[in-house]
């Protein structure tokens, strides 16, 4: 079985889709198998994250924008992608950094997470985009 998630962003952060995986999955009459989650872009990445504390995204996102600021700060002045915006080549820095593929068990049709876990999307970008993340279960 396979399909493709639309994921629909505001700018930088963590994107929820696990509701929509856990309703897939068991619309597809698999009951133990593999899910394989890929997203089709190269400036945002896929997590398994806490999903109970929002702080935890705030702080996430807080990290990372530490870690790889945007273009415009004189930390960054060696790169040399910076036509698509101050945030481009940052976005793609942290999805290098990152997984942008996930897999994750199937058992009785559903993913197995854990209590706290979520699958996020975790947008790199400021400006809002529409994300694709392709979905194969077997």
């Amino acid at each position: 079985m396979q399909t493709e998630f639309q994921i629909e962003t505001a700018g930088q952060g963590l994107y929820e889709f696990t509701r929509d995986i856990q309703s897939w999955a068991g619309s597809c009459g698999v009951r133990q198998g593999l899910l394989t989650l890929f997203v089709r872009h190269t400036s945002c990445s896929l997590l398994i994250q806490e999903n109970a504390d929002p702080e935890v995204q705030t702080d996430l996102r807080a990290y990372f924008a530490r870690l790889v600021p945007p273009s415009t700060d004189p930390s960054m002045s060696y790169l040399r992608h910076t036509y698509e915006g101050p945030d481009d080549m940052p976005a793609h820095i942290k999805a290098a950094m990152m997984p942008v593929s996930l897999s994750i068990p199937v058992t009785d049709g559903a993913a197995v997470l854990g209590t706290w876990q979520g699958v996020y999307l975790f947008e790199h970008r400021d400006a809002p985009h529409r994300r694709k993340v392709a979905a194969h279960l077997a």
